[in-house]
């Protein structure tokens, strides 16, 4: 049991160190509505998330006022749509109308975000998901909570080539379709190998179709609360680091559990997973960024970062792992450039490239995420910076992803401004030199031979 002694502990965390529940997210099974007909397919999605997700605003403003514990979004998941949607849509319109649905559904219970607008093509790519995929420049540009992922590859079955060289266009062309908000869908679009079932983070986040038929699945934050914590243990050796950046998750973690077990009691719903992951925010204070500086980098990017990340990546999980019942989705350490103020200041200071950025990825939870870069960034391009972050997931056996923003008549220098938890990022150079041959190959990557243990 989790006492009320010590959730009053983390009082000071709470108050002055940024701490919070990031994420309590409400995964929602959508398989008992397919339906050949996309009007009634739709009223069935919105009749099914509303009956499922009615209360989950409400218990989660309970909770929040009840421990004092900050609770910054409430959010849900669905079963990817590129198979909900598979025997009604006949054009991308069609499944548009879908996304259409889950926004103004989403918008009705209050919550944060929805996520699930998603395909899972990692070895090939039905004509449902090939709709849907034509369909996220459309569906992203006209609903303002939906999120969408696309899985292209896996350490089971390799790197499907040709979802990556698309994805490419269809980022160019979300860019595009929301240049006058500083191609802002793009910041909703999530291009990932070997997705979790249960990530309860956005914008990767979707009901896989091995969970249950509901579950509630919470995501902690806590990068202030680390960044105190370390200073107090400034000079000293590795061993006194790693400790204390474990003791410090420990803490963390239970209050994630205690909102996850009050929220599923609650709701009648059963809990899945408390995610691990430290989520920067663009508040001061609150940077992945500054636990690393705080680590002993001078700012990240720096040599050592790499190994830095390592460390408190492997840290924490050992830490938040013995506090909780179930650790699940990514669990670790994210980078996002324009979610960190750190990071975005590590930027700036000329420390932090993409080169960089993609060697700390190796290690981290995450990948590439909430980068801008050049508007002109050719789709060959962006389709091979997709292919190197897949491989490094599929080599390694771990998620990666990409959330670029090829934010439409900005460049080099430029900002790009997308406001709340999503931030603000310089926009940062890209390598320039030809990719396309490699890309417009077409096929698959197969899987490595380390995955062949059966």
């Amino acid at each position: 049991m989790i006492s009320m002694r010590e959730v009053l502990e983390t009082n000071d965390m709470i108050e002055k160190e940024n701490l919070d529940v990031r994420t309590i997210t409400l995964g929602i099974s959508l398989t008992d509505c397919i339906d050949p007909d996309v009007k009634t397919l739709c009223e069935k999605i919105r009749s099914k998330i509303r009956k499922t997700a009615r209360d989950l605003v409400r218990v989660g403003n309970d909770i929040e006022l009840e421990f004092g514990i900050p609770i910054v979004n409430k959010r849900i998941s669905v079963t990817p749509i590129g198979l909900i949607g598979a025997s009604a849509c006949r054009t991308p319109e069609d499944f548009a109308e879908i996304a259409k649905t889950m926004d103004r559904t989403a918008e009705e219970i209050g919550v944060n975000f929805i996520g699930g607008y998603s395909a899972i093509v990692s070895k090939g790519m039905t004509a449902a998901d090939r709709l849907l995929i034509r369909s996220i420049p459309q569906a992203l540009s006209q609903t303002g909570r939906v999120m969408s992922s696309i899985n292209t590859g896996s350490s089971q079955t390799g790197i499907n080539m040709d979802a990556v060289r698309l994805m490419g266009d269809i980022i160019l062309e979300t860019a595009r379709a929301t240049a006058d908000r500083d191609s802002i869908g793009c910041t909703k679009l999530v291009i990932l190998c070997n997705a979790p079932d249960d990530n309860p983070f956005m914008a990767g986040a979707f009901h896989g179709v091995s969970e249950t038929d509901a579950v509630i699945n919470v995501g902690v934050s806590g990068p202030g609360v680390m960044r105190t914590a370390l200073e107090k243990v400034r000079g000293e050796s590795f061993e006194v680091l790693c400790e204390t950046i474990k003791r410090t998750a420990a803490k963390v973690t239970r209050v994630g559990q205690l909102v996850a077990k009050e929220a599923s009691k609650r709701l009648g719903v059963p809990f899945g997973i408390v995610d691990l992951s430290l989520a920067p925010t663009p508040a001061i204070g609150d940077s992945v960024a500054d636990v690393l500086h705080e680590i002993g980098v001078e700012y990240a990017g720096a040599p050592g970062t790499t190994a830095a990340l390592a460390l408190l990546n492997d840290q924490v999980k050992q830490g938040g792992v013995m506090a909780a019942d179930y650790v699940g989705g990514l669990s670790g350490a994210f980078i996002p450039v324009s979610e960190d103020q750190g990071m975005i200041d590590s930027v700036n200071a000329g420390a932090l490239t993409m080169e960089k950025l993609e060697a700390m990825t190796c290690v981290c939870s995450v990948g590439l995420d909430m980068i801008a870069i050049p508007g002109d960034t050719k789709a060959t391009t962006i389709a091979g910076i997709l292919a190197d972050e897949m491989a490094i997931g599929m080599i390694n056996q771990k998620t990666t992803a990409v959330r670029v923003i090829p934010v439409a008549g900005k460049g080099v220098g430029d900002n790009a401004e997308f406001g709340g938890l999503l931030g603000h990022a310089p926009i940062m150079p890209v390598n320039t030199f030809d990719c396309s041959a490699f890309v417009n190959r077409g096929g698959r990557i197969p899987r490595p031979i380390h995955s062949f243990k059966n």
